[in-house]
């Protein structure tokens, strides 16, 4: 059973402080209700939130109901992961992928 307490839900107007204040960091899961991929990763990211938990912090931001985010950082497809550290933008990928491939992608970043 996964830790729902490892995952951060953000808005455009919690962003700023649970995402570019955050002292460790953040991988932000941009994603919406209606779109497959997205939930296809989703518990992915929940179980490696739980493995990586004291390293990074998992958040997710729903596309739809966050217009100023996601304009702001030029999220354009679906799913798409932000990575932050110390308040900037480190990475940014788009599409779905194998656990193992984000495990990769976010241990280069913790």
């Amino acid at each position: 059973m996964l830790r729902q307490d490892l995952l951060v839900t953000v808005t455009d107007d919690t962003f700023a402080a649970e995402v570019l204040a955050a002292p460790t960091p953040v991988v932000v899961d941009v994603w919406a209700e209606w779109c497959p991929p997205c939930h296809a990763i989703s518990r992915s990211l929940g179980e490696l939130a739980e493995e990586l938990a004291g390293r990074l912090v998992v958040a997710t931001l729903d596309a739809d109901e966050n217009p100023a985010t996601t304009r702001a950082y030029q999220v354009r497809s679906l799913p798409t992961l932000l990575i932050f550290r110390a308040g900037e933008l480190v990475s940014a990928t788009v599409g779905a992928r194998p656990k193992s491939a984000l495990r990769t992608l976010l241990t280069e970043h913790c």
